[in-house]
């Protein structure tokens, strides 16, 4: 079996570029479905369960985080989806498939299967660029707003890691590629992104 990673920094393409390459290699893609499943085993909306998962809570939290996954009753209700979200992810593993699954710290959850890890990276031009691309129609939002925006879902994202890592987000040691999407079309990287991916899991299964 073989495991894709692909964290990203927001506005970066990362989720398209993990769709793309999942679609061009043949293996299953897991990115907000992972949600969906939550959201049905704890009987909440997908909303909810990505607000509890992606926003920052204090410091005693994240010191629950690392300690107390096997007492539910001290478990603030985010540890608890993000220990449903934990067994999912590792479920999948389980199926024995290969699959590109789209952030929620997979790389460390499953650091057992020895995936390939991919951190996506873009300028902030290149950020804000595919952000209004990708804005709904008739959304208006500033481009201060939109760097605000982008600022605050990377900080969440590198402090939703910190609570279960002490390497930080983003870190070049934790990833086997580091793909830079600035002024890049994502179509043109999928070819080599997937080459390399393919080349690294013949030289370590």
């Amino acid at each position: 079996m073989r495991i894709i990673t692909v964290s990203r920094e927001f506005g970066s393409g990362g989720r398209e570029l993990g769709k793309r390459l999942a679609d061009a290699l043949g293996y299953d893609y897991y990115d907000r479905e992972v949600l969906t499943a939550i959201a049905v085993k704890c009987d909440i909306s997908e909303d909810y369960a990505e607000y509890m998962l992606t926003h920052d809570f204090s410091s005693g939290y994240a010191i629950t985080m690392r300690n107390s996954f096997h007492t539910p009753e001290l478990m603030h209700p985010a540890t608890k989806i993000m220990r449903v979200q934990t067994d999912i992810i590792r479920e999948i593993a389980k199926k024995g498939r290969d699959f590109v699954i789209v952030g929620r710290n997979a790389d460390l959850l499953l650091s057992g299967y020895k995936p390939f890890n991919i951190f996506v990276t873009a300028d902030i031009q290149s950020k804000l660029k595919r952000c209004r691309e990708r804005a709904a129609e008739g959304e208006n939002i500033s481009d201060k707003d939109m760097l605000s925006n982008i600022k605050a879902i990377d900080k969440s994202r590198s402090k939703n890691r910190a609570m279960i890592s002490d390497l930080p987000w983003g870190d070049r040691r934790a990833y086997h590629l580091i793909v830079n999407t600035s002024d890049m079309d994502l179509k043109a990287l999928v070819s080599p992104v997937a080459a390399y991916a393919e080349a690294w899991f013949g030289n370590n299964t």
